[in-house]
């Protein structure tokens, strides 16, 4: 094989990855993804589709590598391929929120001022959490949460947050988080604990930057 023809095939099969992300569900896909496997229904539920789209997508992102597929009974679990592919959404986002304009202004219009952590301060976060200081909030669905969630966070997922905002103390700080920076819920969550008197505020950062920064998880589930 020729040099050029070589070439050319090595740039293709990475283009692959490319095609297979350039499209805007499908990227929202693999951010559910990145909180936990998942079947297409709820897959499509979560990402407002029908299922036939949904299963378009998962066919594309199943033939480029970035999902696969196991049966349980009659149903399909999709997964991601790897831990790496949340790692690569995570960079990605990151890469598009440092250069477009466009998606740094529609992150400002967002309900609440997201809180980016650093290594340092995402540390400094376990430890009041440790010390009891702040209560660190994952208001994803339960099964999200079993499957990985930053160390000392307390489940309650948004749609059960109303009916339990009882079990919060009034006088500690309330840090929420969710999916991740594009995900509204726990802005939401903010807003209702906001309207009950309490003190809360929304950390950005979800499971997938917690793992793409190397910091510390916890799971339930195997």
């Amino acid at each position: 094989m020729k040099s050029r023809d070589l070439k050319n095939q090595l740039y293709a099969q990475v283009a692959r990855i490319g095609a297979a992300l350039a499209s805007p569900k499908r990227l929202e896909l693999l951010e559910l993804l990145a909180q936990g496997e998942k079947t297409v229904e709820a897959l499509a539920r979560a990402a407002d589709i029908d299922v036939k789209l949904a299963s378009a997508h998962l066919r594309v992102l199943r033939e480029s590598q970035l999902v696969d597929a196991r049966r349980d009974g009659k149903n399909r679990i999709h997964r991601l391929s790897g831990s790496d592919v949340s790692d690569l959404w995570v960079s990605l986002r990151e890469l598009a929120q440092a250069h477009l304009a466009e998606l740094q202004l529609a992150m400002s219009s967002l309900v609440a001022e997201p809180a980016s952590l650093t290594p340092e301060s995402a540390r400094s976060l376990l430890d009041k959490v440790r010390a009891g200081e702040v209560v660190l909030l994952d208001v994803r669905p339960e099964a999200e949460f079993r499957t990985a969630h930053i160390p000392g966070a307390r489940s309650v997922p948004l749609d059960e947050l109303e009916a339990r905002v009882r079990e919060l103390p009034s006088d500690k700080e309330i840090l929420a988080y969710c999916r991740g920076p594009f995900c509204v819920m726990s802005d939401a969550a903010v807003a209702l604990l906001a309207r009950h008197g309490l003190q809360a505020r929304k950390c950005a950062d979800g499971v997938p930057e917690w793992r793409a920064a190397g910091l510390p998880l916890e799971c339930e589930t195997t």
